[in-house]
């Protein structure tokens, strides 16, 4: 992206608090592609928890571990993250294949909804809630709970078949003890691989 040294003096702090940083963005830093890189890329500095670009806001919310890492070291990542974003007309980098890819930007769009314009007061419910509400609005927590509530319907669709046939002629139903184990199976692999 040209201008880094332009677009870093045009970033603008908001708030500043402890574990958390908002920051005004200029216009060529809330294109969908450049917020999609920022969102992803920013998080995977070390005690950088979460980044959440607010488009129509211009701004983007940090959170971070103050114990790790200063709400300058944060702006400097950030300034670091600028010259490999997309220009215009470039898209980001292709997410990995997953089955919801158009899933996370509508998460990330809930996420900075629900995210306070100033952060919670610290110990209060809303600063305890807080992570929780941002752990469950990725794609993976989304997926999982999908998951899960297939394979709770599935055994309370097959209930009655695996008390009253299935339990008392396991060999008959050979077939079906096996599709049985193969989709725990898949299931517990997918776990894992997360």
């Amino acid at each position: 992206m040209a201008h880094t040294d332009e677009l870093a003096r045009r970033i603008a702090v908001l708030y500043r608090g402890p574990g958390f940083l908002r920051l005004g963005l200029p216009d060529e830093l809330c294109r969908p592609e450049v917020a999609l890189a920022i969102t992803r890329s920013l998080p995977a500095t070390p005690g950088i928890n979460a980044a959440t670009v607010d488009p129509d806001g211009r701004r983007v919310s940090i959170r971070f571990e103050p114990s790790t890492v200063s709400a300058g070291q944060v702006a400097r990542a950030l300034f670091a993250l600028l010259a490999g974003l997309p220009a215009a007309g470039e898209s980001a980098t292709e997410p990995p294949p997953s089955l919801a890819n158009g899933l996370q930007p509508v998460l990330d769009r809930v996420k900075a909804l629900l995210t306070p314009a100033t952060p919670p007061a610290e110990g209060s419910l809303q600063a305890r809630i807080q992570p929780l509400v941002d752990s469950a609005l990725t794609e993976k927590a989304i997926v999982n709970f999908f998951n899960d509530i297939v394979a709770f319907y599935l055994i309370k669709t097959h209930w009655e078949l695996i008390t009253k046939r299935w339990l008392q002629n396991p060999v008959a139903n050979s077939n079906a003890w096996l599709t049985v184990f193969y989709l725990v199976f898949l299931l517990v692999r997918y776990r894992k691989s997360q």
